[in-house]
């Protein structure tokens, strides 16, 4: 990305990563770097593979893009 900053380049993952604090993060206190790194890379599976969204159909994204590639 040559051109100057545009807050739209990063809005997929601005929108992430609010998903992610409000489902995991907000209202919980974690006690080591090592349990936050792993509740994270849970939740990241989980919303990959699990989490349903409505824009895709209502199947997850690996399903979404497994539909489509066939």
């Amino acid at each position: 990305m040559s051109r100057k900053g545009n807050c739209l380049d990063n809005s997929p993952m601005e929108n992430f990563f609010g998903i992610l604090k409000q489902e995991i993060y907000y209202g919980r206190k974690f006690y080591s770097y090592e349990q936050l790194k792993e509740t994270i890379e849970k939740y990241i599976k989980y919303y990959n593979e699990k989490r349903i969204k409505e824009k895709l159909g209502y199947l997850s994204p690996v399903e979404f893009r497994k539909k489509n590639v066939a």
